[in-house]
């Protein structure tokens, strides 16, 4: 569905106030039978009560009963008709969809009460065409890293500015006309498709706003193989790609020049790390890039310890580290690819 960038008419007829949006909701789904039990009801309750007018569940060849627990709780659910992946899947959603904007929730996000009043506020701006939100501070698995890596998102989506230079379509919403105009996800893409869709809504003139209180409580449980495979393939090195060909490094989100900072902090600290252990610098230079490191990460310990107390606060702000580490490996790694080998040029979306 992915195609040439068009600029958005902002004059387009869908614009007619807040009261006359009429929202679809679109939720791909994969083998997400656990999931939908728990995210289904609070949107048929919306359905229900008239503040949407569909529920779109787009089954991407389940091979469990995902198909039929949908159907069964209230959802109309259509195929993908192979495995198409998230951002096909949404695009099959959108293709059917009778509304003016198109919600999308993942299977394991449950949205708030009071969702769709924050995304009809959201959309009272005609130059609004796309609104998302974020995780909520309570993620329901209890592990460690679950817990560290939904406190995260709802950290930096509750620190940066409401003005988005890109898109979450874990519950993100656009307006229809606007996703139409700019192609819709990039089915090419498995992973990232929501970041591309973002830039392309951008760069075709439409603006984007982040809405910190349009909440949900995320489902899934993190292990450490699937967060680190998630982290590295799935986002730091498709998003790198992605920047390097676009020549553009926005100031937004884990991508802001504060970050960055941080990020080169973590890496030097490993490296005088390396050095002491080699007896090559004495033992106090990685001590006082630790406290370069600890006062940089000040605001994130004390959001951690705010939420989870002190032990885990040290834990969570230490693997952070790590994540700085990886994700900057993987930046690195990306520009050798694009600026000196020359792969991946080919733009994502043309």
């Amino acid at each position: 569905m992915s195609g040439n960038i068009t600029k958005i008419d902002s004059s387009g007829g869908m614009h007619t106030g807040t009261t006359g949006i009429k929202i679809s909701v679109i939720m791909p789904v994969f083998n997400a039978v656990d999931y939908i039990v728990q995210s289904l009801p609070p949107l048929i309750e919306m359905l229900g009560e008239g503040e949407i007018i569909e529920i779109i569940v787009v089954d991407d060849s389940s091979t469990d009963e995902t198909l039929q627990v949908a159907e069964r709780l209230g959802a109309r659910v259509i195929p993908s008709g192979g495995r198409l992946g998230p951002g096909g899947a949404r695009n099959c959603g959108a293709r059917v969809a009778d509304g003016d904007v198109l919600w999308f929730v993942d299977a394991d996000v449950v949205v708030e009460t009071g969702a769709v009043h924050k995304l009809i506020e959201g959309f009272s701006d005609p130059d609004i065409v796309a609104v998302f939100g974020s995780y909520d501070d309570r993620p329901a698995a209890q592990n460690f890293l679950s817990q560290y890596k939904n406190l995260i998102h709802h950290y930096y989506h509750h620190r940066t500015s409401q003005e988005a230079s890109t898109f979450w379509s874990g519950c993100g919403a656009v307006r229809k006309e606007a996703f139409i105009q700019t192609g819709g996800f990039n089915a090419e893409m498995i992973c990232a498709e929501d970041i591309d869709l973002g830039y392309r809504l951008r760069d075709a003139g439409g603006r984007i706003l982040l809405r910190p209180d349009l909440r949900g409580t995320h489902l899934k449980e993190w292990r450490l193989l699937n967060l680190l495979h998630t982290e590295i393939f799935c986002r730091a090195i498709p998003w790198s790609r992605l920047m390097l060909r676009r020549k553009s490094l926005h100031n937004d989100l884990n991508i802001s020049y504060d970050e960055r900072i941080r990020a080169g902090l973590a890496g030097l600290l490993l490296i005088v790390l390396v050095l002491a252990l080699s007896g090559l610098v004495p033992w106090s230079v990685p001590c006082g890039a630790g406290i370069l490191v600890a006062y940089a990460n000040r605001k994130l310990f004390a959001f951690f310890r705010k939420q989870k107390g002190v032990g885990f606060a040290i834990l969570a702000t230490l693997f952070h580290q790590l994540y700085y580490l990886y994700s900057s490996a993987a930046f690195v790694w990306c520009w050798i690819e694009v600026r000196i080998l020359g792969l991946h040029q080919r733009q994502t979306s043309t």
